[in-house]
């Protein structure tokens, strides 16, 4: 008889991310995720200049029209990289929606 109040318990802690996930819960493309090269990044780590994006740790600019920088679903840093190493390149930037 207890194993039928749990199933309901169970189902409603189900709010862990997985891999591939944000940390907030929504799923990244699976042409920017091999299920390893997204994450959500600082705002320290993305900065923006007159010519676009620039990603910190690689020096990288992405200019604002680069089909690779998307609007983020969360309003968060979510930065994409090969292999989701610290120093490689990007495949998708994720950015908050820019303010008028």
């Amino acid at each position: 008889m207890r194993g039928i109040f749990l199933v309901p318990a169970l189902l409603g802690l189900s709010t862990t991310a997985f891999a591939h996930d944000a940390p907030s819960g929504w799923k990244y493309p699976n042409s920017c995720c091999s299920n390893m090269d997204c994450r959500q990044v600082t705002q320290t780590a993305i900065s923006e200049r007159p010519q676009g994006y620039i990603i910190k740790a690689t020096g990288e600019v992405l200019p604002y029209t680069d089909g690779r920088v998307r609007i983020s679903p969360d309003g968060y840093y979510h930065w994409c990289s090969a292999a989701g190493e610290e120093h490689s390149k990007t495949i998708c930037l994720f950015v908050p929606p820019r303010a008028y």
